[in-house]
């Protein structure tokens, strides 16, 4: 018998809609270090990346913290906080302006910008400056069966979609595709998890490989231990979280692969169990 389906608030939950758009690349103009003192100019964030897919290898493109599918923004600094806080993983995306229009789209992560997947032959119409609508939904998202694990950045639609399982009296269990161990945390420890990543440290090849993590892409689900997420990020032994690969490598020593806050709690009550190819890709049918 399949597992009953968690309690949750989603029908209190409040639809917002968001006008975006496709950034323009970024580009400092100055070379990135590597953690072996190699300089180098490297295209990174913002922009169209078609190349790089949910689903594609983390440590497979010649690239700084490069953003898989769509990099969207909001005009004003105001109203890109409010996009970027209030868009959730899962969110559906209507393309409203130029080639594209009409196509639809899901958001699938978050950086410096709102990631949004698009088929394939989406991306190779939309162009930076087309006009996007988010559905967002999500944040204010509370597990009724398990209230003391926090929701974040994650919509009803994804949540129903993570294989979540009531384990006990308030604890749940989800399941990763890997683990990361708080020695490789980076980059966003101290922020609010609500509009940015975290960069996993993962330029050591033994330490990828004692890891298990040589396989690790985009869109992988990945349980984090001794992470408290709840209200921003910290390490501490009595927590966990659970959360979504959004970008490749980046080669700055303290950055890395990025990933994004989806569910944290207490260690007893937040536990993960192991499941290889476990992808926002294949979770939420995402179109190639």
């Amino acid at each position: 018998m399949p597992p009953a389906a968690l309690r949750t608030n989603e029908a209190r939950l409040v639809e917002v809609g968001l006008l975006g758009k496709v950034s323009h690349p970024r580009h400092p103009g100055t070379y990135a270090v590597d953690r072996d003192d190699l300089p180098g100019i490297l295209p990174g964030m913002a922009g169209v990346t078609p190349d790089i897919r949910v689903g594609s290898p983390v440590f497979d493109f010649a690239c700084d913290h490069g953003e898989a599918g769509v990099s969207a923004e909001a005009e004003g600094e105001a109203a890109n906080l409010a996009f970027q806080v209030l868009a959730c993983l899962g969110n559906p995306v209507t393309v409203l302006s130029g080639a594209a229009s009409g196509a639809r789209g899901t958001v699938s992560g978050k950086h410096a910008y709102v990631l949004i997947d698009f088929p394939q032959t989406t991306l190779e119409q939309i162009l930076p400056g087309d006009r996007l609508l988010v559905r967002a939904s999500g944040q204010g998202l509370a597990i009724l069966d398990a209230p003391e694990i926090a929701c974040r950045n994650c919509s009803p639609h994804l949540l129903n979609r993570l294989g979540v399982e009531l384990t006990g009296p308030g604890a749940i269990s989800v399941a990763v595709a890997a683990e990361l161990t708080p020695e490789v945390m980076g980059a966003g420890l101290g922020m609010d998890c609500e509009w940015a990543n975290c960069d996993v440290m993962l330029h050591e090849r033994e330490t990828v490989r004692r890891l298990g993590l040589l396989d690790l892409r985009v869109g992988d689900l990945v349980g984090m231990p001794a992470q408290d997420h709840r209200f921003g990020r910290r390490y501490d032994p009595r927590y966990a979280a659970v959360g979504v690969v959004v970008h490749a490598l980046g080669p700055s020593p303290g950055h890395g692969v990025g990933v994004v806050t989806l569910l944290s709690g207490p260690t007893e009550l937040l536990c993960f169990r192991s499941e290889r190819g476990r992808n926002l890709k294949d979770l939420l049918e995402l179109a190639q």
